[in-house]
């Protein structure tokens, strides 16, 4: 089992980075090549729609930081964790909680998200 602080950290690395080829990289580097993502409002399929993904979520709140909450855990391939979506000592934009299957070399292969609070107008 890949310690759960560690997978948590660095997926929120690469939803926080702003510079387009560091955060390219911290994708590759920390998701297979046919890794997932889905939750409510969206789902993206490889790295470069995960990519494209977070590039569009930070556009559309551009002074903004995802922010682990709580003490992720999990057991066996899977970890869970949650977050908040807020510009810096502001209130919280969007929150929620994310389940993620790790491949057998401990990078990312899946993530499933579970909004609790959606941004006003999404």
């Amino acid at each position: 089992m890949t310690n759960a602080v560690h997978v948590a950290h660095h997926y929120l690395a690469a939803w926080n980075e702003a510079a387009p080829d560091r955060r390219r990289a911290l994708v590759a580097e920390h998701w297979t090549d046919d890794a997932r993502y889905l939750d409510p409002m969206a789902q993206a399929d490889g790295h470069d729609a995960i990519d494209a993904l977070i590039g569009a979520v930070q556009q559309r709140f551009p002074d903004c930081r995802f922010i682990l909450r709580g003490t992720p855990d999990g057991h066996n391939d899977h970890v869970r964790f949650s977050w908040t979506l807020a510009a810096a000592d502001a209130e919280s934009v969007a929150g929620g909680t994310d389940f993620v299957q790790l491949a057998a070399d401990g990078r990312i292969r899946s993530v499933t998200g579970f909004l609790d609070r959606v941004p006003a107008g999404a």
